[in-house]
Formats: structure tokens, sequence, C-alpha cells
């Protein structure tokens, strides 16, 4: 599995909320990344396994970063982070042909194509780093979340019942969609198309 991928970023690309500049994430983002995860709404925090707002788990997430176990992007719009995503991938386990994915965009900017954009961006990544497949988790409260991620091909997998507990205390249901990236590449090799969607 490849450790550097070979995408070309920073780029520019199109949504309805205008043109975001999407770029890996680097240790130098850890600031924006504070403003931007400081911004979300206490819900989005449920997307996430850990709590992303506490300073010791951004400097994990650099870490990891460094050491290549996570794959990020961040997207930009005016200089401010709009968007971030991640790409987990554990290259000393058995399931490391995996990547579990997490995708946030800032509230503003949803319904605007720029989580469908990024999702997209991730499957490339995916594609690039050789593996075969993607889980995203979340809460059954995020429709929305759910219905852009089966929208691009991702299928449910599992419902774990009362599996996460948000701040207050009170349980939700989550919900594991997955996207088999080998099947999609080898079906695009067959048609001969280079353009990687999901």
């Amino acid at each position: 599995m490849n450790q550097e991928t070979s995408l070309t970023y920073p780029r520019q690309l199109a949504c309805k909320g205008g043109a975001v500049e999407v770029a890996r994430m680097a240790a130098s983002d850890r600031a924006a990344l504070q403003q931007f995860v400081a911004a979300l709404p206490p819900d989005d925090l449920l997307f996430v396994p850990r709590d992303i707002s506490h300073p010791k788990v951004q400097d994990a997430w650099m870490r990891a970063l460094d050491a290549g176990t996570i794959h990020s992007l961040v997207a930009r719009s005016g200089g401010a982070m709009v968007g971030c995503t991640t790409i987990y991938t554990g290259r000393m386990s058995w399931s490391r042909h995996v990547g579990e994915l997490r995708v946030l965009t800032a509230p503003d900017w949803r319904g605007k194509g720029l989580g469908r954009l990024l999702i997209q961006e991730c499957f490339l990544q995916a594609l690039d780093l050789g593996l075969k497949k993607l889980v995203a988790q979340m809460t059954t409260k995020e429709a929305g979340a759910i219905a852009v991620f089966e929208d691009l091909g991702f299928k449910p997998e599992a419902l774990l019942r009362q599996h996460v507990a948000d701040r207050g205390g009170n349980v939700h249901d989550l919900v594991i969609l997955s996207h088999d990236v080998a099947a999609v590449a080898a079906r695009h090799a067959a048609y001969g198309t280079g353009e990687a969607g999901a």
C-alpha cells in the first residue's frame, strides 16, 4: 500500500458555495483546525469517535499525519477552513486494506455540495493509497449526511444500537456505511475511464 499519494494538491474546486481550495492538512493548520472545530455544533462531534475539540486529540491528529496513519484534507474559502477530512488506516492491523473515513463541513457550507466534493476527493485518495474499502460511521440522527454517502455509493453495513453517548449522557444508534473501492476501480478500468468516482 502506498504511503505517499500521487494526487496533486493544493487545487481549486468548485461547489455551489463558490470555489474552495483543497489541500493536504499539515501541522501548520492546527490553529485553523482549532477555530473550525470550535465553531461546529455539538452534534457534529458525534461523527468522530474522539473529542477533536481537545488539544491532546488535536496533537495526536498532527502526529498521525506525520506518521502516515491518517491522511487529511482541508477545504478553505477566503483563507478560512470550511471543511476537513480524515482517512485513518491501520497499517499493522488485519484491516489495513480498509480506510475509516470522516468528513466535517462548516454549518454555513452545508447544502452546497462541499461534503460531496470532499467525499469524492477521499475516494480518489483511497484509490491512490491502494485501499480496497472505505467505511464511514455516523449516528442515525444525521439523515442528511447518510443520504449524501448513500448517493455516492456507500451501503449500510451495520447498525449498533445505543453505541454513542453524547456529552449529556444521551445514547444514540450508530450506522456503519461502506464502499467497495476496489470494485469501483475495477469497473472504471473495464470501461476505460480514468475518472474515479463513487
